[in-house]
């Protein structure tokens, strides 16, 4: 049986740390496309306090909920636990993307591991928490991360990927702005 909660407490923060991947998903105000992005690397999701989260969003084919949080806000982070213990946990909210050069960029920076491919990190005002039991979920074992994305962004260097950016994220599926011309910079201020 599901159960809802007030805030992120240290068990939820637990589990949700646990988990090797997380999902996001975004849609537009009215029609067009819903998406849900898979999200990979354990240093890429922190707690901020009880009813706010961040997630570090890398580069990559595209840019809808980044679109989308410009124009409704509107975000759920899922988190499945694919172990012996089934669980469902689901974070709805608003949320926000942080660019290199907004003030607190650096602070938020630190808090995750770093990545050559970060354009911005997500940030989620929880309104919701809510679990549910999972028993459909399979059960799967981690071999480990996949490299492949951060190994891309490191031998491809900063130049390409202000030119990806500029050209492959300034617009959503659907035609929405998502980066609209402001290609975010590479990350600076990491302590």
């Amino acid at each position: 049986m599901g159960k809802v909660y007030e805030r992120i407490d240290d068990g939820l923060a637990a589990f949700m740390a646990a988990q090797p991947m997380f999902f996001v998903a975004s849609a537009p105000a009215v029609g067009g496309h819903v998406n849900v992005s898979p999200k990979g690397y354990a240093d890429t999701f922190t707690v901020l306090g009880p009813n706010h989260v961040a997630y570090l969003d890398l580069t990559g084919s595209g840019a809808e909920t980044i679109a989308h949080l410009r124009q409704n806000g509107r975000l759920t982070v899922m988190f499945c636990s694919f172990d012996a213990k089934p669980r469902i946990l689901r974070l709805y909210g608003t949320g926000r993307a942080a660019l290199p050069g907004d003030e607190g960029w650096a602070d938020l920076l630190a808090r995750f591991g770093e990545h050559p491919g970060a354009r911005s990190v997500v940030v989620l005002s929880v309104e919701r928490i809510a679990d549910s039991c999972g028993f459909a979920v399979p059960r799967m074992s981690l071999d480990g991360d996949r490299p492949v994305l951060d190994d891309a962004h490191r031998t491809r260097g900063p130049e390409y990927l202000r030119e990806y950016r500029a050209t492959r994220n300034v617009v959503s599926i659907d035609g929405l702005p998502a980066f609209g011309g402001q290609t975010p910079a590479e990350p600076a201020g990491r302590p």
